[in-house]
């Protein structure tokens, strides 16, 4: 099969899944010689449409993982893609711990969407909510494991190896009926999180970039102190304040945060390819 085009398609609130699959997408695109195009879905105004994904086409997917699956307000979107038989590669990120079931959960929407899957990653990544959780990830080292990754691709889709595995998806761990991953405190209590909003600092200035570039939409852009909408905890407001304005302060949610950095912290989680 003659790929004509691959595409970068992605939800990346802090960036952390734009630099796996930029980088995956440019590198396979130099490969096999053919023009590369981007689809950033990660704010509202983009989610109304979908890219016109044609069955010459390589799609480079990409989504963070929350909680251990996909995060589920996008769910939604999600339902409404098209691959037109085009082949992709799901990509996960995942901050440090572990992807769970995300990785199946996207290939079983891409593969219902008419996508064939003939390649799947999921790489480790700075937390969301820590600076201390895959610190500075991707780095040198993931960018090395991301190129060769890159390059298999590329020589499976030469060599034919894809066409006859169009039938059938890639195999990838997890269970696609699992739920989400509950955070507990040490008595095994469930710490509810969920509708959780960022508090803003005297620091704040009101600039407005928290607003323009909250997934969600959640922030008030008049007033930048105040969360209407649903807040999904990606913190991309938090990581993306020069100003350090933006933080959280529910108990619950800093006793998970600080419970993660103690479990997974001291680690390097690895990063997991499927070919």
């Amino acid at each position: 099969m003659k790929i004509e085009k691959v595409w970068k398609i992605y939800f990346s609130p802090t960036g952390t899944t734009r630099k796996v699959v930029t980088l995956l997408g440019e590198e396979i695109a130099v490969a096999l010689g053919v023009p590369a195009d981007e689809y950033n879905f990660t704010l509202p105004s983009a989610r109304q449409n979908f890219p016109q994904v044609e069955s010459g086409d390589l799609v480079i997917f990409g989504m963070p993982t929350y909680a251990g699956r996909l995060p589920n307000l996008m769910l939604k979107y999600l339902a409404t893609i098209s691959g037109k038989g085009a082949l992709s590669v799901p990509v996960v990120t995942f901050g440090n711990r572990a992807f769970d079931n995300s990785l199946i959960e996207l290939r079983n929407i891409l593969e219902s969407h008419d996508f064939h899957t003939v390649a799947a990653g999921a790489f480790s990544c700075e937390h969301s909510f820590s600076t201390e959780l895959g610190a500075y990830r991707p780095d040198w080292e993931d960018e090395c494991e991301i190129k060769d990754f890159a390059h298999s691709i590329a020589e499976k889709i030469s060599a034919g190896k894809a066409e006859h595995l169009e039938a059938s998806a890639i195999e990838v761990p997890g269970n696609p009926d699992a739920g989400y991953y509950q955070p507990r405190d040490r008595k095994g209590n469930f710490i509810d999180i969920r509708k959780v909003k960022p508090f803003t600092g005297s620091k704040c200035v009101n600039c407005g970039v928290c607003a323009r570039i909250c997934p969600m939409g959640a922030i008030d852009p008049s007033d930048v102190t105040s969360v209407p909408g649903i807040c999904i905890k990606c913190n991309a407001c938090v990581k993306r304040c020069n100003r350090g304005a933006k933080f959280f302060e529910d108990k619950g949610y800093l006793y998970h945060k600080e419970e993660l950095e103690a479990m997974y912290g001291g680690e390097r989680a690895d990063n997991r390819i499927f070919l």
